[in-house]
């Protein structure tokens, strides 16, 4: 274990945690601090997947436990993500290792924006006692799409999630994060097993930051933040700027 690689990814991973838990949006910390200890980028990708993995796991059980999942909605989103994730693990690890660096860098921003400029999704929409097959076939559809984007890449999946099953499938807000919890889930699982069988993730250093992400998370969801979005900004431009010098960094040098 190299003790450089913990002393960036842990506290990167916990600030991730911490900062999902406020306003979402972890990911886009989690990936880079990876990629700033040093892992190639399919290792960096595959491990985030597992520390993910778990994280999303504890999450999903409070979700369950707060009854905010209905496992009418669920089981298409779980059965499109596993779907569609498994197709993007596939793709990005298919992707040679230098370009897929590249659209990591390339990626991170515009993913950033788009999650940082999410606005209040309350829709006022009505959940149905018993969903329609249109529904059902909606969700399915959001879940492959977003599922294969979480497999080929990740940071924000979770957000995209959200979006689509409150903007295409019309769930309210309360709804469409149980939902999306599991169909993140199964899409982190998916991935996992993927790039688990392709040997590319650091099984060692995925188990500790997964600690510290599900710890960072655990916290950041007792407090109680007023706009929490406005302290996650700066925290995330800075890591993405620190990316970003390394890259330049590894190009020269």
């Amino acid at each position: 274990m190299d003790p450089i690689a913990l002393l960036i990814v842990c506290p990167l991973v916990f600030l991730a945690g911490f900062v999902d838990a406020i306003a979402g949006g972890g990911g886009l910390i989690s990936l880079p601090a990876y990629l700033l200890a040093g892992l190639p980028a399919h290792m960096a990708l595959g491990t985030n997947k597992l520390s993910n993995a778990i994280s999303t796991s504890v999450a999903t059980l409070r979700m369950a436990r707060a009854g905010y999942i209905k496992l009418p909605l669920a089981v298409p989103a779980v059965i499109g993500a596993l779907v569609g994730s498994a197709i993007g693990a596939k793709l990005a690890l298919l992707t040679p290792e230098g370009v897929f660096q590249m659209l990591l860098v390339v990626a991170l921003p515009v993913v950033a924006i788009l999650v940082l400029r999410k606005r209040d999704l309350d829709n006022g929409g009505i959940a149905e006692a018993a969903p329609t097959p249109k529904l059902l076939v909606i969700i399915g559809i959001c879940a492959i799409v977003t599922g294969l984007y979480d497999g080929f890449y990740g940071p924000g999946a979770g957000t995209f999630m959200l979006l689509s099953f409150v903007t295409f499938a019309k769930l309210r807000v309360r709804e469409a994060s149980g939902t999306m919890k599991m169909c993140n889930l199964a899409s982190n699982i998916s991935a996992l097993v993927m790039f688990l069988n392709a040997g590319a993730i650091y099984i060692a250093l995925g188990l500790i930051a997964a600690a510290f992400n599900v710890a960072g998370n655990y916290i950041g969801a007792g407090l109680v933040v007023k706009n929490g979005s406005k302290i996650v900004r700066p925290l995330i431009v800075v890591v993405l700027c620190a990316l970003f010098a390394k890259v330049l960094f590894d190009l020269v040098a």
